[in-house]
């Protein structure tokens, strides 16, 4: 059989694969939003088996499987581990032309060397016996896993209440082949449409800053205790994950009354939580401000819609959906309220409905100041966009509205230790794009000038951006 993954592989033009050859590929990652678990990296976590280190978490597999007719046992649990892998094996043919497809088969070549046949109902269990092997071999540990990948940092994404210990002894640790910073995700403190949840995270805040809190001006004062906390841990930009950015009027009176009474149980109407969180989220962006951090928002995505499933399995397993919201006025209101008081810092607009590209585009443009290179940016293609028609789309909108060559690139935004081959697909849809421009006389045959462009959108741009500790921002 011919070879599926191979070294030009997505590169249609000699152009296309020059830039990739010669500047993409030598270039470090810098993945600087990710989910992965900094326990398991500080550990270097050893997999049971190729299951547990492809399936367990991996959402996108369990919604390919359980379109294809896959039992629940078989995706989300149940069942052993090689009869779970043998159920995906038989959704793999099933996902031509799903990023899926693509991803699967790069990892099994840059993870486990498998490149010579593909993943289906007959090669599963060769597959997985072989998987297994590496995997039990003495150099193939969470943190060996990512390691292989040219790595320069990682940013995980973590909640105000964290410990951060595990970033604490990664630092202090002899052996620490790539840097590893935390990102504050504060989603939670959002949430006092959700009582139970809220008042249990507010005691956990609690306890972890030694702050009773009772009052509104209590929480600002914990988080901002958190914050100094983070910043001092390497910490340098946060992420929201949003519906929309919201951007109402509030008075500070009613959004206590709205505080104390989620802190006690009490319902919150969509108005009022309106209200609190256009207030807090405010609040923190002057926090990142600040301290010169960075500030991600993620939007647009409807949440576990399928409430059967939901109470079943929790959130983040697979019952999302590309969300229709209205993101123009309240994005711009918010991010002029900052602007005008000068208390607007880098920023980081991520949209998950394509229809939104040219929004986003023009709306970081509306606040660059000069100050900082591409300082307001158009984030990569995200959750469902980050496939080659959604990155491709993205980086379009991108370069005809605003600079392509100011971007940061990609993230995984992944749970799963075997996803770093998601920055070579990416690197690969870029070149390939790029060098199609070139092959078509619409850019100038420049290596050099153009070369130097990917490059910068592969690793430098973000090593300047984010001004991580030990580097110049």
């Amino acid at each position: 059989m011919e070879l599926f993954i191979h070294d030009d592989f997505m590169l249609r033009s000699e152009s296309a694969r020059r830039l990739y050859h010669e500047f993409a590929a030598p270039m470090p990652i810098i993945d600087y939003h990710c989910h992965l678990n900094p326990g398991m990296l500080a550990s270097d976590h050893r997999f049971r088996s190729v299951t547990e280190a492809w399936l367990d978490g991996d959402h996108y597999k369990w919604r390919a499987m359980r379109a294809n007719g896959i039992d629940e046992r078989l995706v989300t649990g149940g069942a052993d581990d090689r009869e779970r892998f043998r159920a995906w094996a038989r959704t793999v043919p099933s996902t031509l032309r799903n990023p899926l497809y693509h991803w699967t088969h790069l990892e099994l070549v840059r993870v486990f060397g498998i490149g010579d046949r593909l993943l289906d109902g007959e090669t599963a269990d060769r597959i997985f016996d072989e998987c297994n092997e590496k995997l039990a071999s003495a150099d193939f540990g969470a943190r060996s896993i990512v390691k292989k990948f040219n790595v320069e940092l990682v940013c995980t994404t973590d909640d105000p209440v964290d410990s951060l210990e595990h970033h604490r002894s990664w630092r202090e640790s002899a052996d620490m082949p790539f840097a590893l910073w935390p990102a504050w995700r504060p989603d939670r403190a959002l949430a006092v449409d959700r009582p139970a949840l809220f008042g249990q995270w507010i005691a956990g805040l609690g306890e972890i800053t030694g702050i009773r809190i009772r009052r509104y001006e209590d929480l600002l004062r914990a988080l901002e205790a958190r914050h100094e906390f983070f910043h001092r841990a390497g910490c340098r930009l946060s992420d929201h994950g949003l519906e929309w950015i919201p951007s109402a009027d509030w008075s500070e009176k009613r959004v206590r009354a709205v505080f104390a009474r989620a802190l006690k149980g009490g319902a919150v109407s969509e108005e009022e939580s309106l209200e609190y969180g256009s207030a807090l989220l405010y609040r923190l962006a002057v926090m990142d401000h600040e301290r010169g951090w960075a500030q991600q928002f993620h939007v647009g995505v409807l949440r576990n819609t399928n409430s059967r499933m939901f109470g079943a399995l929790g959130p983040d397993t697979g019952y999302d959906s590309v969300g229709d919201f209205a993101h123009g006025k309240s994005t711009a209101r918010f991010l002029d309220r900052l602007e005008r008081e000068g208390r607007l810092t880098r920023t980081v607009l991520y949209n998950i409905n394509p229809s939104d590209n040219a929004l986003f585009a023009t709306m970081i443009g509306n606040f660059q100041d000069g100050s900082v290179p591409g300082k307001m940016q158009f984030g990569s293609g995200w959750w469902f966009l980050d496939q080659k028609e959604g990155m491709e789309a993205q980086m379009n909108a991108l370069s005809g509205m605003g600079l392509l060559a100011r971007f940061i690139g990609m993230t995984t935004d992944s749970r799963s230790f075997l996803s770093f081959p998601r920055h070579e697909y990416f690197r690969r849809v870029l070149c390939d794009l790029v060098g199609s421009d070139m092959e078509n006389g619409l850019i100038p045959r420049d290596f050099t000038l153009v070369g130097g462009m990917i490059r910068d959108i592969c690793c430098d741009n973000a090593r300047a951006y984010f001004g991580f500790p030990g580097r110049e921002s």
